[in-house]
Order: structure tokens, then C-alpha cells, then sequence
């Protein structure tokens, strides 16, 4: 059973387990320990970093080492959708040959849910290749650490010229 479905098993149960305690016994609810958002929000975008980092590096085990293990890549082509084992596959020959991928942060937004164990995300990134792209996604605590459960890479796209690219991408001439 995962988190969310043991959480709600618990609090619907929890009033039948006091009803059952003997008078004598404290029956107050468990307290959850208290999130600490700003905390929570340097966890994550110290991870956050770090993954950007050792694609840099082509460091191989610590970028995949960022990812749960039923982690979804979404990249900038319209057929990059990649369960871990395929983004893995993938990404092995780059970084074995030495060649990661640069992102740079320019601005980052992380919001949590109100447990704490859940994180989605939105960055402004400058890649050094790319350009200016956009990566989006959702992290999950497991372990005392954030892990990356989906990331997607999109590139952004001026509205004003998003109708040249559109007869660049179907292959129209002016």
C-alpha cells in the first residue's frame, strides 16, 4: 500500500482506535512532525542543482542516481517519452564518452504538498546548447532525499513567433 492510501487508512481509522483504548489510556490524536517548508524548499533545489551538475559532469551514477526508480523523462521531441531503464539507455553513450548535457537555473518556483512528501516544480533554464528551455516536474522525499519521479524538458517559445516556427516545424515556405 503506498503513502497516500496508509495516511488516509490511518485517519479514517484513528477515531475507532480511541473508542477502543481503555478510559484510562490518552487517546489525542498522533501529531505529524511539523514540515518545514523553507527547509524542505533548500532540500530540493539543492537536489535540483546537484542533477543539473552531474549531467554537466556526464557523471552518469549521480544524475541517474537523482531519479526514483519508476521515473518518466520528458524531452523536447514529441517521441522522448522515457521510462528510467529507456532514458538510461539512452543517456549512457554521452556520458560515457564524457558528454553530458549544461542547464543553467536562471529561476526556479517549487511548491509542496501540505505533508511535505511531494514537490512539483518549474525552472528557467539556459542551456548551453539549447538555449532558453523550460524544465518542469515532480519530486518525491524518499529516503531523506528528494528524487526526481518526472522531469520534462520543453522549449519556450515567444507567442509572437510562434507562428514562423510552426511553418518551420511543418516544413512551409513563406
Amino acid at each position: 500500500m503506498d503513502r497516500i492510501h496508509c495516511a488516509a487508512l490511518a485517519l479514517a481509522l484513528a477515531p475507532f482506535a480511541c473508542a477502543a483504548a481503555p478510559a484510562s489510556a490518552p487517546c489525542a490524536p498522533a501529531s505529524p512532525a511539523a514540515f518545514d517548508r523553507a527547509a524542505a524548499e533548500r532540500e530540493a533545489a539543492r537536489a535540483l542543482d546537484d542533477f543539473h551538475d552531474a549531467a554537466a559532469q556526464a557523471d552518469e551514477a549521480r544524475y541517474f542516481g537523482h531519479f526514483a526508480p519508476d521515473a518518466v523523462f520528458l524531452g523536447t521531441d514529441m517521441t522522448e517519452r522515457w521510462d528510467l531503464a529507456a532514458f538510461h539507455a539512452y543517456a549512457h553513450s554521452r556520458f560515457a564518452s564524457g558528454h553530458g548535457w549544461v542547464y543553467h537555473p536562471q529561476r526556479r518556483a517549487i511548491t509542496f504538498a501540505s505533508d511535505g512528501t511531494v514537490a512539483w516544480f518549474d525552472e528557467d533554464l539556459m542551456g548551453e546548447r539549447a538555449g532558453p528551455t523550460r524544465g518542469s516536474g515532480v519530486l518525491v522525499a524518499s529516503g531523506g532525499r528528494w528524487l526526481v519521479a518526472q522531469y520534462n524538458l520543453a522549449f519556450t517559445i515567444p507567442n509572437d513567433r510562434f507562428d514562423d516556427l510552426r511553418k518551420v516545424l511543418e516544413g512551409k515556405k513563406d
